[in-house]
């Protein structure tokens, strides 16, 4: 199946010639096997089978391949900022295993209730309302619902290439074409508009912050009488768009000037990412919906949930949830190890520390080699993005595919964004030397790649 360039995706590695290839030269005719057999059993779809390799370990930074290769994981769907295998975590978990396995719903727990006391702690303002869900893409369900609920208006305005999950509705509010392509009819009223970097990109014109975003916003706003939130990412973690300070403080001025709720999803970026506990205290906002997940259990548990405003616990005569798993007693254990790990350790400042150490490197990479287009980086997020001209930002696709596997081949894993965005989603435990380490397969990578 041949996917068009200006089309290619993260999720496209696994049809493209290059992974046969890859596999075809590293991979053990055992592990050719088992991909064999997962490939038999299990629905295909783009960024999963057929899949890629065979892990038997997961430890600290590092990924174990069937064939023994330790692989640096740069990637790791965003689950693992306090690494695999986290003892502490682990240990709360197993302790919550021998002492109640399974809450039932219509109950609670002391340790529920601690964790949600420990999310209304830390998140500022008055974000003092908790609800929990096995994961994001059902947690964005639950924003939405208490959307409509609170406001009486059905209507919801995302982003274009956002990715708020993999559900139905979801999909509706996301704008990935590798999502929604072929679907069908989704969610009425799921309206869009163009990313805050979109008019400097596609029209070519000067860097205002995404204000001219804001000022169509704007105009659909006082139009549009029905329009009950904004969903959004913060820092869109697939590529890492990070909006000025201005953009957000704009985009909350205007949600209060039209009774819209501003609902952020920080599924992957929040616990620490971004070298804050969550994404929007970079912004000075206070959202009325924060959405969590993916690294809120530790890399052990699914647990996902939105924190919400006090006046928006209005919802106690419908079900906005009601999922089996909504208070999992053991993934509220691995949720409170998981954050009073970052806090023990001291990972929200480490994270910070290492962002420097990243845009000092990334910049002198791009000095370096014309093939880097651009550098993005917030604490332990980063993004290279890699064209064949940086006048015409011409996107290097098959370069970066071709980097990709030069580093997988090397001992590095990462995801491949937008087609041609290096995403680096380094464990927040990862040290100096070892991010080095992985830097340093990167550039020899692009280096061998650009001179080609």
């Amino acid at each position: 199946m041949e996917i068009k360039s200006y089309l290619r995706t993260e999720g496209d590695i696994n049809i493209s010639p290059e992974r046969g290839q890859w596999q075809e030269a590293h991979l053990s005719e055992q592990t050719m096997d088992v991909l064999d057999n997962d490939s038999r059993y299990f629905l295909h779809q783009s960024m999963s089978t057929p899949c890629l390799n065979v892990i038997k370990n997961a430890e600290g930074i590092y990924l174990e391949d069937m064939d023994g290769r330790k692989i640096i994981d740069f990637h790791g769907n965003s689950v693992h900022q306090v690494g695999y295998k986290n003892q502490y975590v682990i240990e709360a978990v197993k302790n919550q295993l021998d002492e109640l396995p399974f809450l039932p719903r219509r109950y609670t727990s002391p340790i529920a209730i601690q964790l949600a006391q420990k999310l209304v702690e830390l998140a500022p303002g008055d974000l003092n309302r908790v609800l929990l869900t096995p994961g994001g893409t059902s947690a964005i369900g639950l924003a939405m619902k208490l959307a409509r609920k609170a406001t009486g208006k059905f209507k919801t305005i995302s982003t274009w290439d956002s990715f708020h999950g993999a559900s139905l509705d979801a999909i509706s509010v996301g704008g990935e074409g590798v999502f929604r392509n072929d679907m069908g009819p989704l969610l009425p009223g799921t309206e869009h508009m163009m990313p805050f970097n979109s008019y400097r990109s596609i029209l070519g014109e000067c860097d205002d912050g995404g204000m001219k975003g804001l000022d169509y916003l704007e105009y659909v706003l006082e139009r549009e009488g029905d329009v009950g939130a904004i969903i959004i990412e913060p820092i869109r973690s697939t590529d890492v768009q990070i909006p000025p300070k201005a953009y957000f403080q704009r985009l909350r001025q205007l949600c209060d000037q039209f009774g819209v709720l501003l609902v952020l999803d920080e599924i992957p970026t929040a616990f620490g990412r971004t070298g804050k506990m969550f994404v929007h205290e970079h912004y000075d906002i206070v959202p009325d919906i924060v959405v969590i997940g993916k690294g809120f259990g530790g890399g052990v548990f699914p647990m996902a949930g939105i924190i919400a405003r006090e006046g928006l616990n209005i919802a106690q005569d419908i079900s906005l949830g009601h999922y089996t798993h909504e208070k999992s007693s053991v993934g509220c254990a691995a949720a409170l190890a998981t954050i009073e790990y970052i806090e023990n350790n001291g990972l929200l400042e480490h994270s910070e520390q290492m962002g420097v150490v990243l845009k000092n490197r990334l910049t002198q990479m791009m000095s370096k080699h014309e093939i880097i287009g651009d550098v993005r980086v917030i604490g332990m997020l980063a993004a290279i993005e890699l064209v064949r001209s940086r006048q015409s930002k011409e996107k290097a696709v098959e370069e970066t595919e071709k980097v990709m596997y030069l580093c997988m081949e090397r001992g590095l894993s990462f995801k491949v964004s937008n087609g041609n965005v290096i995403t680096l989603v380094p464990p927040l435990i990862t040290t100096q030397e070892q991010l080095e380490q992985a830097l340093d397969i990167i550039e020899a990578a692009i280096s061998e790649v650009s001179s080609q």
